[in-house]
């Protein structure tokens, strides 16, 4: 059995409607199976996924994801449209694939969106004293600032003559 690595689970998740997710096939890669068993396995239980576990992409959406290289083309996909799973939508996999790949898979998953939002929330508290450290010397170099606005602003008196009288 192949180690899952957060990294490479890392680079799966993307944003899409709001929501970080993992796209279909990304997913049938980490749990080893086809796309087409891990989509018929979500459509026999469709009511375990309600939109904000699982929705389909839009022909925008996967036109966007080929251009920025997520889908390499559109003939990856052979016609079918891809599947978005919210952190919810795989932890609900694990109840419908029901193997020890697809429970093994899930809790690397699930530590990966946990390291992710650990990640997410400390940029936020470094954002926030940066913001705190922009305010204060804002006011402490405000002098030095006008000072230099002043020395760059064009003085709009008469001009001197310049030539001959």
């Amino acid at each position: 059995m192949t180690k899952i690595v957060s990294e490479t689970i890392a680079e799966t998740i993307h944003y899409l409607r709001g929501h970080k997710v993992i796209l279909d096939f990304y997913l049938a890669r980490l749990y080893e199976v086809e796309t087409r068993s891990l989509k018929q396995q979500v459509k026999r239980n469709l009511d375990r996924f309600p939109e904000d576990f699982m929705f389909e992409l839009s022909v925008p959406e996967i036109d966007e994801l080929v251009s920025q290289n997520v889908i390499p083309n559109r003939s990856i996909l052979g016609g079918a449209v891809p599947m978005a799973f919210t952190e919810q939508g795989v932890a609900m996999l694990s109840s419908v694939l029901r193997s020890q790949k697809a429970l093994d898979v899930n809790i690397a998953i699930m530590r990966t969106f946990v390291q992710l939002r650990k990640l997410f929330q400390s940029n936020k508290e470094l954002e926030k004293q940066i913001l705190a450290m922009e305010r204060k010397y804002d006011q402490q170099f405000k002098v030095v600032f006008d000072a230099i606005k002043k020395l760059i602003v064009k003085e709009t008196g008469p001009r001197k003559r310049i030539g001959y009288k």
